[in-house]
């Protein structure tokens, strides 16, 4: 099974990437920006700079436009191309814990604690051991009305695997702002799972080779980049993520609070109703699309269902 894990920098290699890098049975791609460091280098695995990724990709390079964490999405097409199985995005800031990777779940029938909910999606933070905090990207508007009271031990096979992260968890910036949380998420009560849409994003989560072509992340929206992408891939699919413990640290990098607040607006804006909406029709989602965002993942879709179709 092939299974690569592919990230963007404009660092030099961190601690993670180092650790990421020397993972068993994985491939590493990292895709560079305008502002990598030129002398970028790995030890096992491949960099990909601005130039390549120009010769490869020219028309979606040119629709994903530059520094922006958005160029990932040649690194999943990269990851096609190498036949991938198994992608795993990830931040350059999240360092693996030990072990990383070898409790992977794609493609096995587990045992999972399913969450049903009659909200318009599911936040699975709230379902850990610190219910006053929330994922980035789940409607802010549904905080207060989160219940975890209805759920059945079942099972499900696994096509999207987003494991958590110790240390500064993935939350929005209101939430960061409000409680300032240093995570250690208890295990107990993973893996767990909902019928109903969740977020997950485009940092420690493993995903089937197979559902690439439907995910992408979203240039023009700000920080739901991947969050809407996410929507998006259970919407047209049907597939639903397995959550499962932490298997890195976050150490965040630096962040402007107020700017992520800033860049988060349109999901506060906009997220509850693009649900509302794909839940008619997933193809209404395009309609909350800038038109150059549209035109990126169809040209990215395309190229990326041609490579799955060669394997």
């Amino acid at each position: 099974m092939k299974k690569v894990i592919v990230t963007t920098t404009i660092n030099r290699p961190t601690e993670a990437i180092e650790l990421f890098d020397s993972v068993p049975d994985f491939d590493l791609v990292v895709i560079g920006d305008k502002k990598t460091p030129t002398d970028y280098a790995l030890r096992r695995g491949t960099y990909v700079g601005p130039a390549e990724q120009e010769k490869r990709y020219p028309r979606l390079s040119g629709l994903l436009g530059w520094n922006c964490i958005q160029r990932r999405n040649i690194g999943f097409l990269i990851a096609l191309e190498m036949g991938a199985d198994i992608v795993a995005t990830i931040d350059d800031d999240n360092v693996p814990k030990p072990g990383w990777g070898s409790d992977l779940l794609i493609g096995q029938t587990v045992p999972v604690r399913s969450y049903r909910c009659g909200a318009a999606a599911f936040d699975p933070i709230g379902a850990s051991n610190y219910p006053n905090l929330w994922h980035r990207g789940f409607p802010i508007q549904l905080v207060h009305a989160r219940d975890y009271a209805d759920h059945a031990e079942t099972s499900t096979t696994v096509r999207i695997q987003a494991d958590f992260w110790d240390g500064d968890p993935d939350i929005d910036a209101v939430c960061r702002m409000v409680h300032r949380p240093v995570c250690r998420f208890d295990p107990v009560g993973f893996p767990f799972t909902s019928p109903t849409i969740a977020p997950f994003n485009s940092q420690n989560t493993f995903i089937e080779g197979n559902l690439v072509p439907d995910y992408f992340m979203f240039p023009g929206i700000g920080r739901m980049d991947d969050i809407w992408g996410a929507y998006y891939l259970q919407a047209v699919t049907g597939a639903r993520p397995v959550f499962c413990p932490p298997t890195v640290e976050q150490v965040r990098n630096a962040h402007d609070l107020t700017r992520d607040f800033s860049l988060e607006v349109i999901g506060y804006e906009r997220t509850l109703n693009l649900l509302d909406s794909v839940a008619q029709d997933p193809r209404n989602f395009f309609a909350f699309l800038p038109g150059a965002a549209v035109a990126a993942f169809l040209e990215y879709r395309d190229i990326a269902r041609a490579l799955v179709s060669r394997r």
